[in-house]
């Protein structure tokens, strides 16, 4: 692959520049030349879902994803199928963006109870496959790293997202691969090769140690111990040739002038990726 076919897959995950609304990403990624990005719903929520369709459309950006779904466990009947309503939602938000790949954080256990609320996550799913696929818009579960299994979700390996993608076709459930998320496991090749077809998405940041903060730990590409190269190549054996985003949940980022990120943000991305 060209370094110029590697940087046309570049998307600008929104949450790297959270210190911008949608209209300053968006000019962000057109003087970067970041050709994609990936939106996030509480952003869409500031200025509207028109406005944010406009805004990309007429800036020539594509859109990669829709951060996010999921959140399925809950204590009662009632307000489970309130985070029913609002994945349909977010799935009507996506299609009317333009992307076919909302990303499902499938949420922490109202209670102690692991198991139960892993089968609130599988059930939420398949309720929502139906309406998903009547949008054109695929379901894609993002395994989070175990250290977020008590409060975002509960599914944190790729096996276990798999399991449940496999129930339905590729082109209804599929899997996002985060290094930050599953550098770690043991079987994460073995996993990768086995969600070949399914991969809708591959996020890139990296693990620096020491790790200042749990949630918004996470360093630019090469500051880290990540092998991204090696995933991305691993993915791409798994048939995943889509946009990858740049995904940093980092407060010192966000602390930044927002263009001095993208240009380190280009950088990085040329240079680990």
């Amino acid at each position: 692959m060209t370094d110029a076919q590697l940087m046309s897959r570049l998307s600008l995950n929104q949450i790297t520049t959270e210190q911008w609304n949608i209209q300053e990403a968006v000019e962000g990624c057109v003087r970067h030349q970041i050709p994609w990005i990936s939106v996030w719903r509480h952003k869409i929520e500031e200025i509207g879902l028109k406005q944010s369709k406009r805004l990309i459309q007429d800036a020539g950006l594509n859109v990669s994803s829709v951060c996010r779904g999921g959140m399925f466990p809950a204590a009662t009947v009632k307000e489970r199928a309130a985070r029913i309503d609002d994945n349909k939602r977010a799935i009507e938000e996506a299609a009317e963006l333009g992307t076919d790949t909302l990303v499902l954080v499938c949420g922490p256990s109202s209670d102690k109870d692991l198991n139960t609320a892993r089968l609130q996550v599988a059930e939420g799913i398949d309720q929502l496959v139906p309406f998903a696929k009547d949008y054109g818009v695929k379901l894609a579960i993002e395994p989070l790293h175990p250290m977020f299994a008590a409060d975002r979700s509960v599914i944190n390996t790729m096996e276990q997202a798999t399991t449940i993608a496999e129930k339905y076709h590729p082109s209804e459930v599929g899997i996002v691969v985060d290094v930050y998320h599953v550098w770690w496991d043991p079987n994460l090749y073995q996993e990768i090769e086995r969600a070949k077809g399914r991969i809708l998405g591959f996020h890139v940041s990296d693990w620096k140690v020491p790790m200042a903060d749990m949630f918004k730990g996470r360093a630019m590409m090469g500051e880290g111990v990540i092998e991204i190269n090696r995933m991305r190549k691993a993915v791409e054996e798994a048939g995943y040739h889509g946009p990858i985003e740049v995904e940093i949940i980092n407060q010192a980022l966000w602390d930044r002038n927002g263009d001095d990120v993208l240009q380190k943000v280009r950088q990085s991305f040329a240079k680990h990726v």
